[in-house]
């Protein structure tokens, strides 16, 4: 069956519709021969008896109405029944008409009719060969005076009819096939030429040439033809944005190059640009930090395209003592921002520590560069935010931050963010930014199962009753405050109508 599958699927469309037809057509011709050949055979028989049965009851009518008359009713008959008088006493035939029987036939019926019991009876006859005459369908019908009325019918008729009736079925059946196979010959031919279109399409693009791909359809193909020039625009999006990244990390590696080299030059010269020996290692260094940073970023966005899980099944890394070491790094870069750190314990992350610390550290550096006083850490089962109160990222932007070589509010063209994406897809999370209504939020999740959904809207409404209880203690302290400064103040004002008086 396998061998049969990977054959077919090296055929071409207009060959696989030639196979189906001709299945169809040795399906149809199966079911002709094995199901619907007898079902003809039977239907034509009882077709040929209905028509002995109407006309010999007509014959019985008149001849019991009639019994000394003797109707004249030849075989010339557009019907072609013949009938006949059988006289069981004598077992004598009276042949009404001018048609005349074979004498083997007769006596077959007669053999026949001497077990006849009822008032009516089926028989049928077949001939030895050709010379004996020809086979016969009869049924046999008790008249008033006890005399058989059997009427005849050649098989020449059945056969005849049965013939006409296999033909018309064959003639529908090849018509309906041929308009069958036009049409899917037409339908494949609508496939084949965008298809070809498409291929051309690719192709070109392929070959760095110019395409222009012009299929205005609504179907899956449509869609497809679609899906590749969205595609190629992107690509032509991507690769123009490449070649201005690099363009832009080829300046901003060459910038601490060049003061590296020139300050090292002016030194080894006993000049020293900054003043003093100290402040002018001080740029170098600073420089050099600059350029090893760019570099790492460079290795581990390249090294993200190779990077796999291959970490145990199930949530094993404590995500608090990650957040903890990431924070201490990074907090002494700007000392005048605020950490607020809101987490939730036992909180588990899947995934290497190395690379959530590396999503951690992408995610805070980036907020420590637009934060304004107070960057916000918070925790939860399967989610971790980070909001600063920056300004607010333009909505066009927000769906794209995520892209690598897009480039920053600022300018640059920073890796970071491209990084975070691509270890939390790895892990099996998402993440995605938005603006809140003083600051932006970069979150990043999974899908909660139905239980870890219960159970955090379960702490969501504990959480709701303890401010509610935490407003109600502090109404009433204002309120045992608030009699407590009216009852000074009334004492006071009792205390001074006495000095008064």
């Amino acid at each position: 069956m396998k061998r049969l599958w990977l054959w077919l699927r090296e055929f071409t469309l207009t060959q696989q519709l030639m196979a189906i037809v001709i299945l169809v057509i040795t399906v149809f011709a199966s079911f002709l021969f094995t199901f619907l050949s007898p079902a003809i055979n039977s239907f034509t028989t009882n077709e040929m008896y209905r028509m002995i049965y109407s006309s010999q009851t007509s014959m019985v009518f008149y001849l019991n109405s009639k019994p000394t008359a003797i109707p004249d009713y030849t075989i010339t008959d557009d019907s072609g029944i013949i009938h006949a008088i059988y006289d069981t006493d004598t077992q004598e035939f009276m042949i009404l008409g001018s048609s005349t029987l074979d004498g083997l036939l007769l006596d077959s019926v007669r053999t026949n009719l001497a077990d006849m019991a009822g008032k009516t009876a089926d028989y049928s006859y077949t001939a030895v060969n050709k010379s004996a005459g020809s086979s016969m369908l009869y049924t046999a019908a008790r008249l008033n005076d006890g005399k058989l009325l059997v009427s005849f019918l050649p098989s020449i008729y059945e056969t005849s009819f049965k013939t006409m009736l296999v033909n018309n079925i064959v003639n529908v059946n090849v018509i309906v096939a041929v308009i069958l196979f036009l049409i899917l010959m037409l339908w494949v031919t609508t496939l084949i030429i965008p298809l070809n279109q498409i291929r051309n399409y690719i192709n070109r693009i392929r070959k760095d040439e110019p395409a222009v791909l012009n299929v205005s359809r609504r179907d899956e193909i449509g869609e497809v033809a679609d899906a590749v020039r969205d595609m190629e625009d992107e690509l032509q999006k991507q690769n123009r944005e490449k070649q201005e990244m690099i363009q832009n990390i080829s300046h901003d590696l060459k910038t601490p190059i060049a003061t590296i080299r020139s300050y090292s030059e002016s030194i080894k010269d006993g000049v020293y640009p900054y003043g003093t020996l100290e402040k002018s290692i001080d740029v170098i260094i600073e420089h050099a930090d600059r350029l090893d940073k760019k570099v790492r970023s460079l290795i581990t966005l390249n090294k993200m395209g190779y990077l796999q899980d291959s970490c145990e099944p199930g949530e094993n890394l404590e995500m608090t003592a990650v957040i903890d070491k990431v924070l201490l790094s990074l907090k002494v870069i700007r000392p005048e921002v605020t950490f607020e750190r809101v987490l939730d314990h036992d909180v588990k992350f899947h995934g290497d520590e190395d690379s959530w610390r590396i999503v951690v550290e992408n995610l805070v550096d980036n907020a420590l560069r637009y934060a304004k006083s107070l960057i916000r850490l918070e925790l939860h089962t399967g989610e971790l935010l980070v909001i600063n109160d920056g300004r607010l990222i333009e909505k066009d932007r927000i769906g794209k931050l995520f892209k690598p070589y897009e480039k920053g509010t600022d300018g640059q063209f920073g890796l970071g963010l491209s990084i975070v994406y691509k270890i939390v897809s790895i892990y099996g999370y998402r993440v995605e930014a938005e603006n809140l209504k003083d600051s932006v939020c970069f979150r990043v999740f999974r899908e909660l199962t139905e239980d870890e959904k219960k159970e955090k809207q379960k702490e969501k409404k504990q959480e709701e009753r303890k401010q509610l209880r935490e407003t109600k203690e502090k109404h009433k302290e204002d309120r045992e405050r608030q009699k407590e400064v009216n009852r000074v103040a009334k004492q006071k004002d009792s205390d001074d109508k006495k000095a008064a008086s």
